[in-house]
């Protein structure tokens, strides 16, 4: 082991932080690996065909999040394109440590899910105050009382009255349906928030198949692809029931007078999988970018749990699979490693190498695997984005990125976005055209931008 450590610049004797760190990121690398991802795929379905048993996807709703409610609109296509039995589970949100700022995430989540919807031809409304809880309370005890296949075919129903904040139609759906009583309907979410934790997950509008989480319509993709290699497909060569919405700009470019700003975290799977294909987009449609990096979560005291850190690791690499990004050969840059990147920042951006040097970071601790906790792996990464090392020494404790990085903060909280990557659209006056979260957004700043620019263009 003692080659291993000095393989990745460390020592034999390293400290127990640092040996956690390698540990760590040793472990990540290999169980993400694509070999390893496949093995686990094939086990999976060796076990069921072994048993005799269904292709069974566990679906976990719930009731007042706006993206349970995209994900319902889709449940009865999904029962009959593919062959599955679908279990419906009622579960309440997240909470804990798995959700540090609950208020923030379900207003994002309804805003959110208005926004994305006629990407994926679905409908949500715009909703920016949460839905009555007496509604709430009504539309959970019809579901209660629904079989599986009834669950799949009423939720949508349901859920667009709960979300026009028509009682009268719940009410109705209450005496056709059925119902059952308040202490029932939270026993039926208590044994769904329970097996979805036994299952090792926290969120809604999640899909559980074979050992594997589906977040939500905008992993649906995954589950279809994985369920027609598997040929339970009834309709194979059909298009995709959910499938990612395109960059597509339909000709269209800017000359520079919109502007993208990109909240990016060093320490970010998600940053890492898209940072250099938002970079690439933001030139190829005529943007000017503007990169505002930030404190990684757990850095600023943002709880993570184990199994939502395993989630987003996983979901990360899966995400750059399916992109074609080179992703998973990892080493943990939490901490220091990170601190000491951003120290250079504001010295390489005034050389217009900032977004070179964030690109070359992520690119050495999520894809090659470098050590970035000493000197010799963050001389890499400066070389590699085209900057001196010898003139990077008179940085390397500049403390000018704090303050840099907390207004970055405060400017993204300001919009109602607290995670990384984010991405604000601006248009020619500066006005904000679109604030939004996520690695899987891109998409919807091009299709943004690209209806402003087809306005201003009339």
């Amino acid at each position: 082991m003692a080659e291993q450590f000095k393989e990745q610049g460390g020592v034999a004797t390293m400290d127990p932080s640092h040996l956690t760190r390698w540990l760590t990121s040793r472990l990540m690398t290999r169980i993400s690996r694509p070999a390893a991802v496949a093995a686990r795929h094939l086990k999976a379905e060796q076990l069921r065909a072994k048993a005799g048993a269904p292709h069974r996807v566990d679906y976990f709703h719930q009731v007042d999040e706006g993206y349970s409610h995209l994900s319902a609109q889709l449940l009865k296509q999904l029962a009959e394109r593919y062959d599955i039995e679908l279990h419906c589970h009622l579960v309440a949100g997240q909470a804990g440590k798995n959700a540090p700022e609950p208020e923030l995430l379900a207003s994002l989540a309804r805003k959110d899910s208005h926004l994305i919807a006629p990407g994926y031809g679905l409908v949500f409304p715009d909703h920016p105050e949460a839905p009555k809880a007496q509604q709430v309370e009504l539309a959970t005890r019809i579901l209660a009382a629904q079989s599986a296949a009834e669950f799949s075919q009423l939720a949508q129903v349901v859920g667009d009255a709960l979300w026009r904040g028509d009682g009268a139609t719940l009410e109705r759906l209450a005496a056709a349906h059925g119902s059952v009583a308040a202490d029932v309907a939270a026993a039926v979410v208590e044994a769904g928030t329970a097996k979805r934790a036994e299952l090792k997950h926290y969120s809604g509008a999640m899909f559980y198949y074979g050992g594997e989480w589906y977040w939500g319509v905008d992993r649906l993709y995954h589950l279809e692809s994985r369920l027609a290699a598997l040929g339970a497909d009834k309709r194979p060569g059909d298009p995709l029931i959910a499938p990612r919405p395109t960059l597509d700009l339909a000709g269209h470019r800017d000359r520079g007078s919109f502007t993208l700003e990109l909240y990016a975290s060093l320490r970010s799977p998600y940053t890492a999988v898209i940072f250099d294909r938002a970079v690439a987009f933001a030139e190829q449609a005529g943007v000017t970018l503007n990169l505002r990096p930030v404190l990684p979560m757990v850095m600023r005291g943002v709880p993570a749990t184990r199994e939502k850190g395993l989630y987003i690791f996983m979901d990360a690499a899966r995400e750059a699979r399916a992109a074609g990004v080179p992703y998973g050969n990892f080493y943990d840059p939490i901490g220091d490693p990170a601190r000491h990147c951003y120290a250079l920042y504001p010295w390489a951006a005034s050389q217009g190498k900032g977004a070179a040097l964030c690109s070359s970071f992520l690119r050495h601790a999520f894809v090659l695997g470098v050590n970035t906790n000493n000197a010799r792996g963050l001389k890499k990464v400066v070389e590699a984005a085209g900057l001196d090392w010898a003139a990077a020494q008179a940085h390397r404790r500049d403390n000018d990125w704090q303050a840099l990085l907390e207004d970055n903060r405060l400017a993204m909280y300001d919009e109602g976005l607290w995670g990384v990557p984010s991405f604000r659209l601006l248009d020619p006056t500066g006005e904000p055209l679109l604030a939004t979260w996520g690695q899987d957004r891109l998409w919807l700043v091009a299709h943004t931008l690209r209806e402003a620019l087809a306005k201003s263009a009339q």
